[in-house]
Order: C-alpha cells, then sequence, then structure tokens
C-alpha cells in the first residue's frame, strides 16, 4: 500500500497562523521534499537507528541529509517549542519547521546518515579505483612479459632491419623507438597491395599462432580498448582520489566516534557494530589500493625505461598518455589486420575442408574382388 507524503503526516493548524521561522526559499525546499517522500517518520528513525535502507532508500537519505536543519535552524526552532510548551493559545510551528524539527529528534541523524551515506560512496569510488587499476596492470603485465607482444616487437625488428639491410647504419639495429609502430600501416610494398604491418600480421599468424584461424585464436596485444582507457589515466588522479578518499574516511571515523559517545545505550547497536566491521574493512582496502598504486607505479616506470620512452616537453615523466596513446594506435591497427588475416585463413581452412570432403565422395569406398567359386557345379567345369 503506497504511504501518503510526509507533509500529510503531520498535523495542521487549527488557527491560520502559524510560525514561519525559514526563509521562504528553504521553507519552499523543504515542503517540496516532504511532499515527495511518501513516508512515516517512524520509517526513517528505523533506516537512521538500524542502518536499514530497505524502506527508505539511500536516495531519500541522501535528500534528507541535504536538506537536514542548520545549527542556527535547529536553535530557533527549540527556543520556540520550549518557549511555547505550556502555552495553549501559542501559535504552531509551520509545517517545514515542524518536519525539521523532527528528524533532528532523531539520534545524531546528521552524523548517522553521514556515515550511512559514506559507506556506498566508499564503496563506489574504491570500486572504481580498483577497476582502473586493474586495466592498467593488465596492460602492463602484457606490454612486460606477453611472450605474443615479445613475438610481434621481434617481428618488427626483423623485418626492419631486412628492409634496410643495404644500409649499414640502419640495417643491424639492436631495436627500435615505439613511435615507429603506428607507422608501420604507412609502409606499403612495391605495388601498393600490403603494407608491412599487414606483412608482420600475417606472418604471425602462419608461423607462430597454433591456433589461427580457429575461433580459440588469441589476440596477442592488449586489447585497445584497454589501452585507450589506460591512455586517460593519470597517476596524480589516483592519488588525488586516495587521499580524498583518506580524508572522508577519517571524518567518517570521527562522526562514528561522536555517536559512540553521546549515544544512549539502546540507541547505539547496530550502528556501532556495523561501523567497526566497515570502518576496520575500508581502512585496509585503502591501504591495500595505496599499495597497488605505487607498485603499478614503479612498474610503469620500469616499462617506460625498457621501451626508451621519453617525457615530452613539460612533462617530468613519461605520462600514461603519452607511453599509452602509441600503443592504442598501433593495437587497434593491428587488431584490424589480425581479424582480416584470421577472417581470410578461416575461409581458406573451409575451402580445404570442403575440398577434401569432395574428394572423399568422388573417389569409391569399395573394391571389387573376384569370386572364389568353391561348388560341385565348379570342380565338374574345371574338369571339363
Amino acid at each position: 500500500e503506497k504511504k501518503k507524503p510526509i507533509s500529510d503526516t503531520i498535523s495542521k493548524a487549527k488557527t491560520k497562523q502559524v510560525v514561519k521561522l525559514l526563509s521562504n526559499k528553504r521553507s519552499q525546499a523543504v515542503g517540496i521534499l516532504m511532499s515527495s517522500i511518501h513516508l512515516d517518520m517512524k520509517d526513517i528513525q528505523n533506516a537512521v537507528l538500524n542502518m536499514d535502507n530497505t524502506v527508505v532508500d539511500l536516495e531519500t537519505l541522501q535528500a534528507l541529509y541535504e536538506n537536514r536543519a542548520q545549527a542556527e535552524e535547529i536553535d530557533g526552532i527549540k527556543k520556540h517549542v520550549e518557549s511555547t510548551k505550556d502555552k495553549e493559545d501559542a501559535k504552531p510551528l509551520d509545517k517545514p519547521e515542524q518536519f525539521l524539527h523532527q528528524l533532528s529528534q532523531i539520534s545524531h541523524f546528521s552524523e548517522r546518515v553521514f556515515c550511512i551515506l559514506f559507506q556506498s560512496t566508499f564503496h563506489e569510488c574504491i570500486t572504481l579505483i580498483l577497476r582502473k587499476m586493474e586495466i592498467l596492470q593488465r596492460v602492463c603485465k602484457t606490454l612486460q612479459s606477453s611472450k605474443g607482444v615479445l613475438q610481434v616487437l621481434g617481428l618488427v625488428l626483423a623485418f626492419g632491419n631486412f628492409m634496410n639491410g643495404g644500409n649499414r647504419s640502419r640495417g643491424q639495429a639492436d631495436g627500435f623507438t615505439l613511435d615507429i609502430l603506428p607507422k608501420l600501416k604507412d609502409v606499403k610494398s612495391s605495388d601498393n597491395s600490403m603494407s608491412l604491418l599487414s606483412y608482420v600480421v600475417a606472418y604471425y599468424l602462419r608461423h607462430f599462432d597454433e591456433d589461427a584461424g580457429r575461433e580459440t585464436c588469441a589476440y596477442p596485444l592488449p586489447e585497445p580498448q584497454d589501452l585507450f582507457q589506460a591512455s586517460q589515466m593519470k597517476f596524480e588522479d589516483f592519488q588525488r582520489d586516495l587521499r580524498k578518499l583518506r580524508k572522508d574516511l577519517n571524518a567518517c571515523s570521527a562522526e562514528t566516534e561522536k555517536v559512540y559517545k553521546l549515544s544512549s545505550e539502546e540507541n547505539l547497536q547496530p550502528f556501532k557494530e556495523k561501523m567497526e566491521e566497515f570502518l576496520n574493512h575500508a581502512k585496509l582496502e585503502l591501504e591495500t589500493q595505496e599499495k597497488q598504486l605505487a607498485d603499478t607505479q614503479k612498474i610503469f616506470l620500469g616499462l617506460s625505461v625498457s621501451f626508451s620512452v621519453k617525457p615530452k616537453a613539460g612533462e617530468k615523466d613519461v605520462s600514461l598518455n603519452t607511453f599509452f596513446s602509441i600503443w592504442h594506435e598501433f593495437s587497434t591497427d593491428f587488431k584490424e589486420q589480425w581479424k582480416k588475416q584470421n577472417k581470410l585463413m578461416l575461409q581458406q581452412r573451409v575451402k580445404k575442408a570442403e575440398e577434401c570432403f569432395k574428394q572423399a565422395r568422388q573417389k569409391p569406398d569399395y573394391n571389387v574382388m573376384p569370386k572364389n567359386t568353391t561348388g560341385i557345379k565348379a570342380k565338374l567345369g574345371k574338369k571339363i
């Protein structure tokens, strides 16, 4: 059954005159909120005290927290309530003021809701950081130690040396700069029918990949989408986000301690138990991510050194964008050719299989053997 708006649960003054302590704009904002919330105050109290958002969702709690009474407003409301407590003809508070007063009656409403909301925020933020970090670590480790990557780079070096074989200064290079990779597609054969990139891809598939032309064929380089995402990341952003989480976690811990000290025994649980569990877990997760970030920075630094990538003008260190933008462009071009070559090889496999099947059907699968006659008639025939 759908409940009435909470504004309908607050008693309306019999007299037309009511006390308005809030500004018109503020009163209107609280009034709109009250009309949009179809709950009882008991539901809100239960959600806050028991940290249960099954009835009152986080979005509603966020709206209540943002519209909660400020210190000056609470002081004014409390003074009015105290001064009119025993007066029969006292003017009642307007509905928005009554609503804010009822919220303030919930034990440490502001501190508790802050902690509830932070739990959700922390989980979302740490999950986002974790996903980004996983992508970054994955592409770094693939480029650092993947057999496929090393084989592809080896082919680029070998073919480059062969093409420059007539030039002693360039024909026997021990390596090449990374910015060469996106340019491979621009190096064409004499008849312009093939690029160096397409030749590298075809050679790799035919000589290094046993599953080429099959569904099980694995792409040897990091995925272009992963490389693009990595190129958009900044270590400074990770550090800033983790610092903010650390700061907010400390604030949450302080608010939690305040509730511990000032709450009555009956209102202490389950808040204390749930918050202790959350804070311990959150601190551990944060420390883990801070360590992961430091480790990932070391891996990336080693990777940029091994590929001899230098910082761009104005950069102190090689940025993720500088490094991974090159790889993203190369991997995008490589994958396009990789798909084409795989499709071509698959078609060749299918054609070969069809030819084998056709030959098998044309060839008879039986042999005509001479009949051995052993009966009486055959023996008489031999004598004649």
